[in-house]
C-alpha cells in the first residue's frame, strides 16, 4: 500500500491507495481548475445555500455532479464540493485499477476495498469521545462515509450536531445530505435535536444506506449501520 497527501489550496486530500505510479495530484488539479473556471462565471454557485440550476449542457463533471448532489439533498452546491472531489478521484483510480483506496478528503470520504477497514468518526462527544467507528468489510463497490458538525470545522451548519455521518454510494451526495441533515439537529434537548434529525433524514431515505447522529448523550440511526466498532482515541485537528 502507497500513502500520500495531497494538498492543494482548500483540498486537503489523504490518500491509500495500491496504486504506485497514479498521478492523482494532476488529475485533482485538473478537476479544481474547471470548478475554478465555472465559478469565476457563476457566482451563485458559490454562494447560494439552496439547490440551483444550469442552463447549460456542456458543464466540468465536477460541477455537473454538484448540481445534481446538491438538488437531491436539498443543499446548495458547494455543501457537496469535498464529498464530490474525493468520488471522483476514488473514480480515478478505480478506472486506473485500484481495488483499495481511501480517499479523505476534510472528512468526508471515498473508498473501495478489498480487505476490512474501519473509519472512526470524529465527534469529540463527551460521552463517546473518538473512540468509536464503522468496521467494513471487503467490498467491490466504492462507497462515501461523509460526515458534519456544528461544533467541529470550519464548514457552515446551522445545527447543533457533535457529528452526522452518512453512509452512501455516493461520497458526494452523502456530503451534501450530512450537512442538510445536521442543519436540523437543533432543539431544547439532546434528544429534540436528535429526533428532529431523524425525521428530516427519514425524508432522504432513497439516497443513502445508513445515518448515525450523536448530539451530546443521545444518539440516533437511521438505515443500515455496519458494525461499530471501538478505535483507539485520537484528537481531532481544527
Amino acid at each position: 500500500m502507497y500513502s500520500e497527501e495531497i494538498d492543494m489550496e482548500e483540498t486537503h486530500i489523504r490518500l491509500k491507495t495500491d496504486l504506485k505510479d497514479h498521478e492523482l495530484k494532476r488529475f485533482i488539479y485538473k478537476i479544481r481548475y474547471d470548478l475554478k473556471q465555472y465559478i469565476s462565471r457563476n457566482q451563485d454557485f458559490l454562494i447560494s445555500l439552496e439547490p440551483t440550476k444550469s442552463d447549460s449542457k456542456d458543464l466540468p463533471p465536477i460541477v455537473e455532479r454538484m448540481y445534481e448532489s446538491s438538488t437531491y439533498s436539498d443543499v446548495g452546491p458547494m455543501a457537496c464540493v469535498a464529498g464530490t472531489i474525493s468520488e471522483l478521484s476514488l473514480n480515478y483510480l478505480i478506472e486506473n485499477g485500484s481495488k483499495y483506496s481511501i480517499v479523505e478528503n476534510g472528512g468526508d470520504i471515498a473508498f473501495i476495498n478489498d480487505e476490512k477497514i474501519i473509519c472512526g468518526i470524529y465527534s469529540n462527544n463527551e460521552v463517546f469521545g473518538n473512540r468509536i467507528g464503522f468496521e467494513f468489510k471487503s467490498r467491490k463497490k466504492p462507497l462515501g462515509v461523509c460526515t458534519s458538525s456544528g461544533k467541529i470545522g470550519h464548514s457552515i451548519s446551522f445545527g447543533q450536531a457533535d457529528s452526522v455521518t452518512v453512509i452512501s454510494k455516493s461520497p458526494s451526495l452523502a456530503d451534501g445530505l450530512a450537512t442538510r441533515i445536521a442543519n436540523d439537529v437543533y432543539g431544547e434537548t439532546s434528544e429534540d435535536k436528535v429526533t428532529n434529525a431523524i425525521e428530516t433524514a427519514e425524508r432522504f431515505r432513497e439516497f443513502f444506506e445508513g445515518i448515525l447522529i450523536i448530539s451530546q448523550d443521545n444518539v440516533g440511526t437511521v438505515g443500515r449501520l455496519p458494525k461499530i466498532v471501538e478505535t483507539p482515541e485520537f484528537k481531532v485537528k481544527l
